[in-house]
């Protein structure tokens, strides 16, 4: 099974076991409205972080391929 599909059907999981969890919720709507708003801004920062982790490790490793690519240079 390819992997993307298993990811995708892991996140339809979650995202089904969150919607039943907020049908059956015991909370007033708002309370329920806030705690997602809360969870959505906790998320979106966390993906904010890994993102800005993805591009410095992009960058690095661009910034040593040119080296490399200068070191080969200078022995030719």
């Amino acid at each position: 099974m390819n992997s993307g599909k298993v990811f995708l059907g892991i996140l339809a999981g979650l995202a089904a076991g969150a919607m039943l969890g907020l049908l059956f919720a015991p909370e007033k709507g708002a309370d329920t409205i806030k705690k997602i708003t809360d969870m959505g801004d906790d998320f979106t920062d966390d993906l904010d972080r890994k993102f800005d982790h993805f591009l410095d490790v992009i960058a690095k490793k661009i910034d040593h391929l040119k080296e490399d690519v200068a070191a080969i240079a200078k022995r030719e």
